[in-house]
């Protein structure tokens, strides 16, 4: 583990483990659990880490010994039906009660001495949000890394289906916690029969060879694209952190697939007044726990330690600290996103970027995008090795993908804080994707993706739809010589199942519909702008 990562904290205690302890969920069925403890004398806080995800490698080095050797009782368990755990597992569910009675079997253990935390990344965030519904009096802070509290955004984008990632997630969900060996095997098969599972047709069920059998949970994801379907009541726990008292530490990365639901929880808890401090990365959501692990690891100790055992002395002095993509550094700031000046960048007919207000909302580049040749996805948040920053070189000589390129920059800008796009679109079918992404090309010209988003939305008549994308947040430095560019298309496969172009469901479709997909000229590219030489904060000079 320390030959893995270096820049860990100095080990403080031996660790003793208590393998396969047994506590009763909400319904009595078991879940199995290890306790992880310093071997020293007197009383230690404890954190609970609950996985879907078994209970090896890599949550025993990384949860259980690292913490226990920083002075905490680490208590790693199995959810319900999984790693060995008595009942079924059902996607978010029984966090909430499974969670409560864990905590309840602590009250009775002569080590627990009344002081509780919670700590854990993507689905171990979840568990953590589910407990804080009704946080009991033990609770004392928590720490969310590239964390979940709503499912249907994880599987979903305003009604278009994220399928690379319900298939990963699957993969995860089922495998994981049998063990690496049995995980690793299902993730070579799903890059095997990724192509399969994905453009057959009609999608439903294709996933099946690629998983090495029928996943119902993922079913249902796959086939309830409405976020106001019952099927999804009571899955988002987003209310939780709008009235929520308990300090909680947030890590994410920019190419985080659940980057979005982490600056979501920090605006929420900062609105709600609950104490909370935000990390973001130069990550993917597995890189954060690779690479990123050293700087994850140290922000999570921190934040434990000053909350559980009265030690403040590793908090930095401000809430929020961000890695600065272009220029390579940290910086801190008081508050996310920080003040910036409103940018609107318009698309020229030649292919350009610029400040200057177009005159009308004529019709301004057009593009064909053909379901069976669609046009594929790069880099990105992904759950897969693909993810991240990627040259977008080969992706932009597509005939289907529109580029508008501005001029070379003469001073640095910084982009800061949430980036979207104001589109105005007609398509000749009626039904379309639009995928929205800002790059930045250097001098040498290769482009490389900051942040992107995607909208599923249907047109009518002649006239232009006028819709607003998110694509997500940015804090990033276009160098001198730089140039922004922004990029456009009719999707993203198979990062997001591609439009059918009639209407009709991507999973359930058997016939799909090319459609003809026009810009006008109205479009608008929106960034939240820092030019250099702008006054920064004190907390931004350091």
């Amino acid at each position: 583990m320390r030959a893995t990562w270096r820049r860990l904290p100095a080990k403080l205690h031996d660790v003793g483990w208590e393998p396969g302890l047994v506590v009763p969920a909400a319904d009595g069925s078991p879940l199995i659990t290890d306790h992880y403890f310093p071997r020293a004398e007197g009383d230690f806080p404890t954190l609970l880490v609950r996985s879907p995800y078994g209970r090896g490698l890599p949550w025993s080095p990384m949860y259980g010994l690292l913490f226990a050797e920083q002075g905490f009782h680490v208590v790693l368990q199995s959810c319900r039906g999984t790693g060995g755990s008595g009942g079924a597992f059902d996607l978010w569910r029984n966090e909430a009660a499974d969670g409560r009675a864990t905590v309840s079997w602590l009250r009775e253990q002569p080590w627990f001495d009344g002081t509780l935390g919670t700590v854990g990344p993507s689905y171990l965030g979840y568990v953590q949000w589910a407990l804080a519904l009704d946080p009991p009096p033990e609770l004392k802070a928590m720490v969310v890394q590239v964390g979940l509290h709503d499912p249907y955004a994880l599987f979903h984008t305003r009604g278009a289906l994220r399928l690379e990632n319900a298939l990963a997630v699957g993969v995860g969900m089922t495998y994981q916690h049998q063990g690496m060996a049995p995980f690793l095997r299902a993730t070579l098969r799903l890059r095997r029969h990724l192509r399969e599972a994905t453009t057959t047709r009609p999608l439903r069920g294709a996933y099946v060879p690629a998983l090495g059998g029928e996943v119902p949970w993922l079913d249902n994801v796959m086939t309830h694209p409405d976020a106001e379907d019952a099927y999804w009541r009571g899955a988002s726990l987003a209310q939780v952190a709008e009235r929520l008292s308990l300090p909680t530490g947030l890590i994410t990365g920019w190419h985080d697939v659940l980057a979005d639901q982490t600056f979501e929880q920090y605006d929420r808890l900062r609105r709600a007044g609950c104490e909370t401090a935000l990390l973001v990365g130069p990550w993917t959501h597995t890189s954060a726990l690779q690479q990123g692990w050293p700087e994850v690891f140290a922000e999570s100790l921190s934040w434990l330690r000053a909350h559980l055992c009265a030690d403040p002395s590793g908090l930095r002095p401000t809430a929020v600290r961000v890695y600065i993509g272009g220029e390579n550094t940290w910086r801190d700031l008081d508050d996310w996103p920080p003040a910036t000046v409103g940018g609107q960048w318009f698309p020229t007919a030649q292919g350009h970027l610029t400040r200057q207000d177009p005159t009308d909302s004529t019709p301004l580049a057009s593009f064909h995008y053909d379901p069976g040749d669609p046009t594929p996805s790069l880099g990105g948040p992904l759950l897969s090795r693909t993810a991240g920053p990627r040259d977008n070189g080969v992706l932009e000589a597509r005939d289907d993908v529109l580029t508008f390129t501005g001029p070379p920059l003469t001073e640095p800008l910084d982009v800061l804080g949430p980036v979207s796009a104001r589109l105005s679109i007609s398509t000749d079918t009626g039904h379309a994707d639009v995928f929205t992404r800002l790059c930045d090309v250097d001098a040498q010209g290769h482009s490389v993706n900051i942040c992107d988003g995607l909208i599923r939305l249907r047109t009518t008549g002649r006239e232009p739809s006028r819709i607003t994308v998110p694509m997500s947040s940015a804090a990033h430095r276009f160098a001198v010589g730089h140039r922004i560019r922004w990029q456009i298309s009719g999707g993203a496969h198979p990062r997001y199942a591609s439009s059918s172009g009639n209407g009709e469901s991507p999973v359930d479709a058997a016939t799909f519909t090319p459609v003809h997909i026009t810009l006008h000229a109205d479009s608008a590219l929106m960034l939240g702008v820092r030019a250099h030489g702008s006054r920064l904060s004190p907390a931004e000079n350091g």
